[in-house]
């Protein structure tokens, strides 16, 4: 018997006790509480500014939001034993809820079971069990809404969404969980001052940590759900209609091959569909979820985002240089050599080296990651990277430019030629082919629409 077999039996429920609002002049704090029976409590909380006057007591569809933000919250200590029940407690869920969170679960923790060997199937791997209510005492509040909340994360694609609203003319409040340097001078190099980014404080029950030492399931988890989930509470707080996500058409492609396991399910069109449908059916806010990069493939949005050179002193993307304060580039990531690879044909190596702090294409140990990331491995890095088909066709562009310009090939470059992968014949048709692509699978409004196609053609 496996870890997984042998947790789930000795652990057979996992429950979502309760959660709890406390309302005070300028904030709203919001406590929940977890419980694996025989093992641990877990008590995560959040933070959220508002502004004066604003009042969440008795609001049933603020009720609803909470509640769906512990839901979201509950999978990363569930996961620690993937108790076969989830019994909760607090709240209600007809059928099609449960159904919409055991896909989210699924799909979310597709890479957990992949890197942890768990042989994992919908109908079985755990059976949501509600057994509370709300309060139908509560009240349903109308109220107008207006202007967008942009989640900026510090990286490239956040600052283009924003950049580009601006510049339409659109009002833009911007939004991050926690503080970093980085979200910061995005948003005051995008012009705006730095009351205009609203930050939510998300309280993680470092308890988990301390099962994770100890053995227990630990991995990936669908953390863009919980950006989603919280993003609509500050949206609602704040009396904005739009949040404005920056996920591309790339996030679509699954990480391993043959296999539907994506590092970034929650990002993807899949999942913004769904989310869209439960924030119409079940929170009933009058928002509007969509993200305005959809369309778009990681390469459009490269070239895109290097005109705006102003963000590139400041732009970072890398995961593992975040939880460093002040956050860096690492260097050492699959993140890091992929953001160095789709930006390459557009930036000389010397401007490369300035932003990473490091020569990554003449790095030995990048070679492992730059084979994956090309498609010559059986997965992609699990991290949030673009298509293998882009990244060639980056690598295929930016080998050329240099060969044209009569400079020698850093390593990772010469060893894709020697490998047989350069086609210089097919370089313009991909080229014009991915610059000129618009994925019609998005929901971005008409309004939106236009505004992103007068910039791509703008740029592109």
């Amino acid at each position: 018997m496996g870890k997984f077999d042998e947790l789930r039996e000795k652990y057979p429920v996992f429950i979502y006790k309760a959660f709890y609002v406390n309302e005070t002049k300028d904030t709203v704090e919001i406590g929940y509480e977890f419980s694996v029976p025989q093992l641990a409590e877990f008590r995560p909380s959040w933070s959220f500014s508002k502004p004066e006057g604003f009042k969440v007591k008795d609001d049933r569809c603020f009720e609803r939001l909470a509640f769906s933000l512990g839901m979201a919250e509950a999978v990363s200590y569930w996961k620690a034993t993937c108790s076969p029940e989830f019994r909760v407690e607090c709240g209600e869920l007809d059928d099609e809820q449960i159904n919409w969170w055991k896909k989210l679960w699924f799909m979310g923790l597709g890479e957990l079971f992949f890197v942890n060997g768990i042989s994992a199937d919908f109908d079985s791997f755990v059976k949501i069990v509600p057994t509370g209510h709300f309060n139908n005492s509560l009240r349903e509040f109308y109220r107008e809404r207006e202007g967008c909340l942009v989640p900026i994360g510090g990286g490239k694609d956040s600052a283009l969404t924003l950049e580009t609203l601006l510049r339409a003319g659109k009002k833009c409040l911007c939004y991050s969980i926690n503080k970093r340097r980085s979200i910061t001078e995005t948003v005051l190099t995008a012009g705006l001052p730095e009351e205009a980014l609203i930050i939510s404080h998300r309280h993680f029950d470092r308890s988990l940590i301390a099962l994770n030492d100890k053995g227990f399931i630990n991995g990936h988890t669908p953390f863009s759900a919980i950006v989603a989930f919280s993003a609509e509470i500050t949206a609602y707080l704040n009396g904005l209609k739009y949040i404005v996500l920056s996920n591309e058409s790339s996030a679509n492609e699954s990480t391993v091959v043959g296999q539907d396991v994506n590092h970034q399910y929650s990002k993807s069109f899949e999942f913004e569909q769904d989310f869209h449908e439960y924030e119409e059916n079940y929170l009933r806010t009058g928002q509007y979820y969509f993200s305005f990069l959809r369309p778009l493939a990681e390469f459009q949005i490269a070239k895109m985002f290097v005109s705006h050179r102003k963000y590139l002193s400041v732009f970072r993307s890398c995961n593992l240089g975040s939880k460093v304060s002040p956050d860096i580039w690492c260097g050492e990531c699959p993140k890091c050599l992929f953001i160095c690879l789709i930006l390459s044909p557009f930036l000389s190596l010397a401007e490369l080296k300035k932003i990473f702090g490091k020569d990554m294409l003449n790095d030995p140990k990048m070679r492992e990651y730059f084979i994956e990331l090309i498609g010559q491995s059986e997965h992609k890095p699990f991290e949030c990277v673009g298509s293998i088909n882009e990244v060639n066709l980056a690598v295929s562009l930016t080998i050329r430019k240099l060969e044209q310009s009569g400079e020698e090939l850093p390593l990772l470059l010469a060893e894709y030629k020697k490998r047989g992968l350069y086609y210089p014949e097919h370089i313009d048709m991909l080229n014009a082919e991915c610059c000129g692509s618009f994925n019609e699978q998005n929901l971005l409004p008409d309004e939106f629409k236009t505004i992103l196609t007068k910039e791509m053609e703008r740029l592109l």
